[in-house]
């Protein structure tokens, strides 16, 4: 618990622009840091903060110049991708680190693994032709909620059909179902849209109740959180926050998650429902697990023996996304890779689900 606290410090200062004080830092285990602040994808954040209380260390040069290296790619994968979908004409939204990312105060600070945009779906054919046109390679496409690209050395582009899937939450994927009506133009480009604050509120809460629910979330989200309300304070309609997300039946969620974010980095005492959820979040990492996952979903479908059979139907026959025609050799890919090239994750995702209540 020490670790994660430094960690949170760290990364508060350098969110706040302040300097860290040197007894908080003193005789602390550089290799534990590191290694506990890149399993929530924190490194960048917290070398920065150690960097200004004037540490001098090989690892903090890597961990900044890293991001910064990732994000000045990335950057530039992005301009040519936007500028290419807006001169095809292509309606498209950036989605969360793509927006969050300038919230932070120093650029690279916010580490990157993947820039994720809202297209026209009917689209989809054009921005392959496009991505591929553009350098990347076509790792998925058709056979989810979002199709991927990957551009060497680093660049990965989520390319998102819709923002959630209706495997997920029915009620969350109705709210969104017709999501263009909530976007509002870029100025100065045909192409670009973007959320109103309160709107980019709600999905970004959206997204993390999705990623809580399934296998967690890390620090980072918190981080996000905050870093978002710290720019917009005292602008948020909340009247109007409050009454979105009790469409979408996530109330408790948002409130917790809010209040945990601006005590943790505000270093203010956590609340008692904030602290279930923060040892939670703690133990999830930037990803997730896969043994929350698991059990999770296990726990959403009732639990006992009929959740866990519902729960190994659904591994070997998703649901259907786009082609009928394609199913079938979906189900087939998806049963010689779990036999083979994932083997062991099978076999620990089994193991898991006879564990799980």
């Amino acid at each position: 618990m020490k670790i994660a606290e430094t960690v949170i410090y760290l990364a508060s200062c350098a969110v706040n622009g302040t300097k860290p004080e040197t007894a908080k830092i003193a005789g602390m285990d550089l290799d534990l840091l590191f290694s506990f602040a890149s399993y929530h994808m924190l490194s960048a954040v917290v070398a920065m903060a150690l960097e200004r209380a004037g540490c001098k260390d090989g690892r903090l040069k890597n961990a900044i110049s890293f991001s910064v290296r990732k994000a000045t790619f990335f950057e530039a994968a992005n301009h040519s991708v936007l500028k290419s979908l807006n001169e095809a004409g292509i309606w498209y939204m950036p989605l969360k680190g793509a927006v969050l990312k300038n919230y932070y105060p120093r650029f690279g600070m916010r580490e990157m693994s993947d820039y994720d945009i809202l297209f026209d779906v009917a689209r989809a054919d054009d921005v392959r032709r496009i991505m591929k046109g553009l350098g990347f390679t076509v790792e998925i496409f058709g056979t989810g909620n979002h199709d991927v690209y990957y551009k060497k050395p680093l660049c990965n582009f989520e390319m998102h059909r819709e923002l959630f899937s209706v495997a997920f939450d029915e009620r969350i994927y109705d709210y969104y179902a017709d999501v263009k009506s909530r976007l509002i133009k870029d100025e100065g480009d045909n192409s670009g849209n973007h959320f109103s604050p309160e709107d980019f509120y709600v999905y970004m809460t959206a997204h993390e109740y999705k990623h809580y629910s399934a296998g967690g979330t890390g620090l980072r989200s918190l981080l996000d959180m905050y870093v978002f309300l710290k720019h917009f304070e005292g602008m948020l309609d909340f009247d109007y926050i409050s009454e979105e997300i009790k469409k979408l039946g996530i109330s408790y969620f948002e409130k917790t998650n809010r209040s945990l974010a601006v005590n943790l980095f505000g270093c203010h005492e956590l609340m008692e429902d904030d602290r279930e959820m923060f040892k939670y979040i703690l133990n999830s990492g930037a990803y997730g697990t896969l043994e929350n996952s698991v059990s999770n979903k296990v726990k959403r479908f009732g639990g006992g023996t009929m959740a866990k059979m519902k729960f190994m139907l659904l591994r070997i026959f998703p649901p259907i996304y786009h082609s009928y025609l394609l199913y079938p050799f979906l189900i087939i890919y998806r049963l010689i890779k779990a036999l083979t090239w994932r083997w062991r994750e099978t076999l620990q995702e089994v193991k898991i689900l006879f564990r799980s209540k």
